[in-house]
């Protein structure tokens, strides 16, 4: 199996501390090391660096680069552009096909929290096996343990496929629901929560590609043959309509199957998260950085740089960096894109 990990993402929902140039998969947020990194040393468990490749957007190349320790040059994998997910991949499959268009591929985000490494092996290891001997796209699943809103989610069949009990076929995909549906998921035992992973043979993406997602097929085949002659692909690339892989691919395809993952994940998409799992007091304040809470619950300070205090307050989040402080009710962390679209009209140079 080739590893692809996408780490040409944004990072908004983190602003102020990811930035443009130095978006979340390139940040310490939970601990010594990078996102990107903690991806990359557990991906070293299953494979070796050599099998191991990143795509990214072509302006964030240069930061990757500098970044990993060991990867070759020629497996950083650079989109002209992000163009969400399905193109992403697909541009990242055609790379594979160089080296053996039979081969398997497994696409991670770099961003991605992944605790229990045995199990997160022994699900790759199942997703490999059913890639292969039943000829379709498989996805990991994880157990839900609340009715998250922040997640979509994978509906699968309720008997398991043969020689597999914890793998299913898949009924259906959800978008992120609203917290009365959330709970009827949950309740339900059919749903898991949709992590991001994919593992399938290449021959068998772009042949499904090819029939689900035509025009991208086309764009992608043109590229190749760029590639083949040495002409750049920009203008190719930059008339591809953005898609996620979730809807352009897997909701339309009738050989999805899912692995029911049992190690602990979280996509950390939300400062929410991030104080989820952050050290707390008794009153549930979390504190990173420099700062204090006095006579205040359930809060989330993290600060790079100036001292911040907060004194009789509930529920709120507060980033700060050297140039911008952050603050927001708990409930609203998901409108932070209302600020990083302020921010693109009016004040750039801070995203």
């Amino acid at each position: 199996m080739y590893c692809v990990i996408m780490a040409g993402g944004s990072g908004t929902r983190f602003w102020p501390l990811s930035r443009k140039n130095n978006p979340k998969q390139l940040l310490n947020i939970i601990g010594e090391k990078s996102m990107l990194q903690i991806t990359i040393d557990r991906l070293l468990k299953l494979k070796k660096i050599e099998d191991i490749f990143i795509i990214t957007r072509s302006d964030l190349a240069p930061q990757i680069k500098e970044h990993v320790n060991g990867i070759p040059s020629e497996n950083i994998i650079i989109e002209p552009e992000g163009k969400n997910t399905a193109p992403c991949i697909a541009l990242a499959a055609l790379r594979i096909a160089e080296i053996n268009e039979n081969a398997t591929m497994g696409i991670f985000p770099a961003d991605h929290l992944v605790i229990g490494y045995k199990e997160f092996e022994k699900a790759i290891n199942s997703a490999i096996h059913i890639a292969k001997n039943n000829q379709g796209l498989v996805t990991l699943g994880m157990e839900p343990t609340f009715p998250s809103v922040a997640y979509g989610y994978i509906q699968h069949e309720l008997k398991n496929i043969k020689d597999h009990s914890n793998a299913f076929r898949v009924k259906a995909f959800a978008e992120k629901p609203h917290l009365d549906l959330a709970k009827r998921f949950i309740k339900s035992k059919d749903f898991l929560w949709n992590g991001g992973i994919f593992i399938w043979n290449v021959n068998i993406f772009m042949n499904s590609l090819n029939k689900h997602m035509p025009e991208l097929y086309d764009s992608i085949t043109m590229i190749k043959q760029c590639i083949n002659t040495g002409e750049n692909y920009d203008e190719i690339w930059n008339n591809i309509s953005p898609e996620s892989i979730d809807y352009g691919l897997m909701e339309k395809s009738d050989n999805i199957y899912v692995v029911k993952a049992k190690f602990e994940w979280s996509d950390l998409g939300s400062w929410n998260i991030i104080h989820e799992i952050s050290p707390k007091n008794k009153q549930g304040n979390s504190i990173i950085g420099d700062g204090m809470i006095v006579e205040g619950n359930n809060n989330f300070l993290r600060s790079n740089g100036q001292f911040i205090a907060l004194l009789g307050v509930d529920n709120l989040v507060v980033v700060g960096t050297d140039d911008a402080i952050l603050v927001i009710n708990k409930e609203r962390v998901e409108e932070v894109k209302k600020i990083v679209e302020y921010l693109k009209d009016n004040k750039e140079d801070l995203l």
